[in-house]
């Protein structure tokens, strides 16, 4: 149900259950989490997240979504995205319903192709959205925007999240992998860095109370003293594209 396929340094995860436009069910959560992992590990310096057909993601499969531990595997599965240590992006070729949004907002940098649709329409179902993927809608789309989104149970379209800044940049599949592309040419100890430190962050821009900032520290140090610091200056002193390693 999770196609792969390698672009380069780019790692395409693509979520194929057309039939249920590509709803997520616990095998899928606990698939696509693996792919993500997987990848990373394989090397891959970016990953770009779609849907087959003419979905993104529907939302939870509402015939299994009460079965035993598909919320544990949702969880996982978004956090895994989250802490990747890599960009993610979301190609969000089309409708991203509930954890469909879920899963776009975990990721780093979404695409939106015109027929993209947002919504979390819990309040219709009598459900909830967790407190993080509230505060994650809030700090992507705006305090006003999510909620719109959460009290009325309203979709927003793609030209919408452009202007929200739900959505990073408008297009398919090809403009995601370019965008993925590029990010994968930088250097991955600052980008890991960088993507740590901001999946940190509040809604207003401030520090989670949890934050330890040791590890800042420390990973900031490296990135400073880091062989890919010296690749990038000399490349600069060469007029050449550096070629980082992550080390």
């Amino acid at each position: 149900m999770i196609n792969t396929s390698h672009h380069g340094r780019v790692t395409v995860l693509e979520i194929d259950r057309p039939e249920r436009r590509n709803a997520l069910s616990t095998e899928v959560c606990d698939q696509l989490r693996e792919a993500v992992t997987g990848s990373v590990e394989a090397g891959a310096r970016a990953l770009v997240i779609t849907g087959a057909g003419t979905s993104f993601c529907s939302g939870a499969d509402l015939g299994g979504v009460y079965g035993d531990g598909f919320l544990d595997a949702l969880r996982a599965m978004l956090r895994a995205v989250t802490d990747a240590q890599v960009p993610v992006i979301a190609a969000v070729n089309g409708p991203a319903i509930g954890a469909g949004t879920q899963l776009a907002v975990c990721c780093d940098l979404r695409v939106a192709a015109p027929t993209a649709v947002f919504g979390v329409p819990t309040a219709k179902l009598g459900l909830a959205a967790d407190a993080w993927t509230l505060r994650r809608l809030a700090m992507f789309a705006g305090g006003g925007m999510a909620r719109r989104m959460m009290l009325t149970a309203q979709t927003v379209t793609a030209a919408e999240a452009l202007r929200s800044g739900l959505a990073d940049g408008e297009g398919g599949l090809a403009d995601a992998l370019e965008l993925a592309t590029h990010c994968a040419s930088l250097a991955p100890l600052s980008l890991a860095y960088s993507k740590r430190v901001l999946n940190g962050l509040t809604a207003d821009g401030a520090r989670e109370a949890d934050t330890n900032a040791d590890w800042e520290v420390a990973e900031f140090e490296r990135c400073w003293t880091s062989a890919d610091f010296a690749e990038g200056q000399q490349a600069r002193r060469d007029k050449r594209s550096p070629e980082f390693q992550g080390r």
